[in-house]
C-alpha cells in the first residue's frame, strides 16, 4: 500500500464544466437524503399515521445504505473510472426520487428510499477524490465543495417548504429528480473519458510511515462516526425542533423551510473558512478549536425558545458544518490518489454506518425524552469527537515532500 503526502497535481485540471457539475452533485447528495426528514410530517399524515416520530425509523435503510455502499463505490471508482462512476450517481439519483415520489405506503417509501441511500453513497467516495485529482489546493477545494453540499441541504428545506405548501410533497421529490437526470446527460457530454482508471496510474509522491498512517485513520475513522451522527441527528431533527420551538410564533411550512434554509446558508460558510484556514495553518489546531465550540452550544440550546433557539440553531451547525472538511484534507494529505476512492469507501462505511443508527433512533428519542435530552446527548457526543481527534499527530503538513 503507497501512502503519500499532500498531493500534488501531475493531470489536467477539469474544465469549469466539469468541476461546476461534481459540486452540483454534492449539492444533490445531501437534498435528496433530507428531503424526507423536511417533509416527514406531511408523508405521515398522508400515509394515515398518528405522528412523524412513527415514520422517521422507516428512513433509516437509506442512510445505511449510504454509509455501506461507499466500499463497493470506493472500488469501483478506483478500479472502473469515477467518470463513469459519476454518471451512475446522476442517472441513479433521479431515477429513485422519481421512484419515491411513487410510493404510497411507508413500506414503499423505505424501500425507495434506501433505493436512494444507495446511489447516494457514489458521491463522497468518488467526485471529492475525482475533484482532488487535479486540485493544488486541496483545503480551498473541499471547503467550497463543502459549501456546495451544504447549500444542497439548504435548499432541500427551502423547496420541499415550498413544494409542500403549493404541489405536494411527491413533488418535492420528483422535481429535482428530473434535475439530476438532466446533469447527467450535460455530465456525460463535457466530460472526457479517462485514459486510465486511478488505480492504474503511476505514483505520484513520497511515502509516509505506515504506522502514522494507519494511526490517523483510526482517528479519523472515528471522529468520523461522532462527527456523523452529530451530522445525521442535526440535520434530520433540526426541521421539527424548530417546528417545536416556535410553535406559535412561525407556523406557515414555507416560512420555516424559509428559516431552516437560512440556518444551513450561513452555516455552510464555515466550511469556506476552514477550507481556507487548513491551506495556510496546523490542521488539527483548527480541528480541535472547532469541535471545542460544539459541546457548549448544544447544551445551551436544550432549553432555549423562540428566537434564541434560533440563534443558537445557527450557531451549532456552524460547528458542525465547520467539521466536515477534516476527514477529505487527511484523505487528500495521507492518502495516494490511486486508491483514495478505496480508502474513503471504508472510512464512509464505518462513520455513515454507525450514524445511520441516529435516523432509526431520531423519533423513539425524541417521542421518549424529548429534544432538550437528545440535545445533551449531542453534547456528550461532540465531547468524545473532541477526545478522539487530540489523538491526531501534530501538524500533517511537516510530512509533505518539497516540492
Amino acid at each position: 500500500m503507497t501512502h503519500s503526502a499532500y498531493p500534488m497535481p501531475a493531470m489536467p485540471a477539469h474544465s469549469r464544466g466539469t468541476t461546476l457539475l461534481l459540486n452540483v452533485a454534492h449539492a444533490i447528495d445531501h437534498m435528496f437524503l433530507l428531503i424526507f426528514a423536511t417533509a416527514i410530517s406531511v408523508i405521515a399524515a398522508d400515509f394515515g399515521m398518528a405522528s412523524w416520530e412513527q415514520l422517521m425509523p422507516y428512513g433509516a435503510a437509506s442512510f445505511l445504505l449510504f454509509g455501506l455502499g461507499s466500499i463497493p463505490a470506493g472500488r469501483l471508482g478506483d478500479l472502473w473510472g469515477r467518470r463513469p462512476m459519476m454518471q451512475v450517481f446522476f442517472f441513479g439519483m433521479g431515477a429513485s426520487a422519481l421512484l419515491v415520489a411513487a410510493t404510497q405506503n411507508a413500506w414503499q417509501m423505505a424501500v425507495a428510499l434506501a433505493l436512494l441511500g444507495a446511489f447516494a453513497s457514489i458521491y463522497h467516495p468518488v467526485g471529492i477524490p475525482m475533484l482532488l485529482q487535479t486540485t493544488p489546493r486541496p483545503g480551498w477545494t473541499i471547503g467550497v465543495n463543502g459549501l456546495t453540499g451544504n447549500l444542497g441541504i439548504a435548499l432541500a428545506a427551502l423547496s420541499t417548504g415550498v413544494a409542500v405548501k403549493y404541489v405536494g410533497w411527491r413533488a418535492a421529490f420528483a422535481l429535482p429528480g428530473i434535475v439530476a437526470i438532466g446533469c447527467g446527460i450535460v455530465f456525460a457530454r463535457i466530460t472526457p473519458a479517462e485514459a486510465h482508471a486511478p488505480a492504474k496510474r503511476a505514483a505520484r509522491t513520497e511515502a509516509i510511515p505506515a504506522a502514522v498512517v494507519a494511526r490517523v485513520f483510526l482517528v479519523m475513522t472515528t471522529a468520523a462516526a461522532t462527527g456523523g451522527l452529530l451530522f445525521n441527528f442535526t440535520t434530520n431533527g433540526n426541521p421539527e425542533l424548530l417546528k417545536e420551538r416556535l410553535d406559535g410564533i412561525v407556523n406557515d411550512p414555507a416560512a420555516l423551510g424559509l428559516l431552516m434554509a437560512i440556518v444551513y446558508a450561513v452555516a455552510s460558510l464555515a466550511q469556506l473558512v476552514v477550507g481556507w484556514l487548513l491551506d495556510r495553518y496546523p490542521l488539527k489546531r483548527i480541528y480541535v478549536a472547532i469541535l471545542a465550540l460544539q459541546p457548549p452550544l448544544f447544551l445551551l440550546a436544550a432549553h432555549a425558545q423562540g428566537w434564541r433557539l434560533y440563534a443558537l440553531q445557527i450557531l451549532f451547525m456552524i460547528a458542525v458544518f465547520g467539521a466536515i472538511p477534516f476527514t477529505d484534507v487527511l484523505i487528500a494529505r495521507y492518502v495516494d490518489d490511486r486508491m483514495r476512492s478505496r480508502v474513503a469507501g471504508v472510512r464512509l462505511a464505518i462513520s455513515l454506518g454507525v450514524s445511520s443508527i441516529a435516523v432509526a433512533l431520531l423519533g423513539p428519542v425524541v417521542k421518549a425524552a424529548g429534544f432538550p435530552m437528545l440535545l445533551v446527548v449531542l453534547a456528550l457526543v461532540a465531547m468524545c469527537t473532541l477526545a478522539t481527534v487530540a489523538f491526531l499527530p501534530g501538524d500533517a503538513r511537516s510530512l509533505q515532500p518539497a516540492e
